[in-house]
């Protein structure tokens, strides 16, 4: 049925669709992507062990399918107290407006790179497969992942860094092109500017490289997934078509920005997190970029924004949240995920056999 049949077999799927690894969700959208045949995930980011433990438990209860474990594994920015005192003072006015101190503590989830602590969490989970983004971690860690008997899967957003993972044994490569919601999982280069479209991308990931290829970015129907495959890649990964399913339970603000999301409406920006990352247009993001050299390194550009966000989410408004999507947010359909994850696949094999 599927052109190229190597990644399902290797985690053992029925349906080449990987649902991305979104900050937000947890492990209900997971479970009933897996349970539909494709591979549910589950970001760990912004999660802590016990957390990560928990939201595994709660997929292990609603299903027995394969799922994947996604963390950052960035390397960690020094402190930079004099660029963050300036970016602090850069969103003041806006403290001021919303009657805010600027001068209070502000609570903020993890967002630590993956580390001995989370290798461990790993270790005694044993998921199907553990995904990374921003490269790999250390190699001692990696080794720990794979002994535990995990397949190992990382972005890439150029062929350079296809090649790199390849070299360092991974299973199986995402070809995140620039239309993807979220952050670039850009790590051997900092030019966003020359950042390739996924239909570009892949095809040149699939010449470069031996392991299978999973395309991401812009992909939310089933003639999305028709052309990945018959670029030649095995599986797709989408992000942002899963954000309106209701197991996804994102903000009421974020899923208003979603319903009225045009081709036109995002943009690559660094200002909420200190990386680059493709979000709906909102106040924060024009008036404080899209990109911003003053923006300090990530994560900790989001401290400044953050009571700023959680004050105007009150207030029912998306200015200051990040509100990530990918270019095809229109072509998203609200219904369960177990549903959308069915009918996409057999859209797109049905699409396939046509062709063929």
């Amino acid at each position: 049925m599927w052109p190229d049949r190597r990644f399902l077999d290797l985690v053992g799927l029925d349906h080449p669709i990987v649902q991305a690894p979104m900050v937000g969700p947890r492990g209900q959208l997971a479970a009933a992507v897996s349970t539909a045949g494709a591979l549910g995930s589950l970001a760990c980011a912004a999660l802590n062990a016990e957390q990560v433990r928990s939201e595994v438990a709660a997929i292990r209860l609603n299903t027995d399918r394969p799922f994947n474990l996604n963390f950052f594994c960035h390397a960690p920015a020094a402190a930079d107290p004099a660029r963050e005192a300036a970016w602090l003072q850069r969103v003041t006015p806006y403290y001021r407006e919303f009657g805010l101190d600027p001068a209070a503590p502000v609570a903020m989830a993890n967002r630590a790179p993956f580390d001995e602590a989370m290798c461990a969490v790993v270790e005694d989970l044993r998921p199907a497969l553990v995904s990374f983004h921003f490269g790999l971690p250390e190699a001692a860690l990696l080794r720990r992942v794979r002994d535990a008997g995990c397949l190992v899967v990382s972005s890439a957003t150029t062929v350079r860094e296809a090649r790199w993972l390849e070299e360092r044994g991974v299973d199986a490569i995402i070809a995140q092109g620039a239309d993807a919601g979220g952050h670039r999982g850009m790590f051997l280069t900092d030019a966003v500017e020359s950042q390739v479209g996924t239909f570009s991308l892949v095809p040149q990931v699939v010449d470069a490289v031996r392991v299978p290829v999973i395309a991401a970015g812009g992909i939310a129907d089933a003639r999305g997934i028709a052309a990945a495959l018959m670029l030649g890649a095995s599986a797709v990964q989408i992000g942002t078509a899963y954000l309106l399913c209701p197991e996804a339970g994102i903000s009421a603000v974020h899923l208003a920005a979603l319903r009225a999301a045009r081709d036109e409406d995002t943009a690559l920006t660094n200002v909420f997190t200190g990386r680059p990352a493709r979000g709906l247009v909102n106040r924060a993001l024009a008036e404080l970029g899209p990109v911003s050299a003053d923006a300090p390194a990530f994560p900790s550009a989001a401290v400044a924004l953050q009571p700023l966000r959680q004050r105007a989410e009150a207030g029912g408004s998306g200015d200051f949240s990040p509100l990530w999507s990918g270019q095809a947010a229109s072509l998203a359909r609200e219904t369960g995920a177990a549903d959308l994850t069915t009918r996409l696949a057999d859209d797109a094999s049905r699409m396939l056999r046509i062709r063929g």
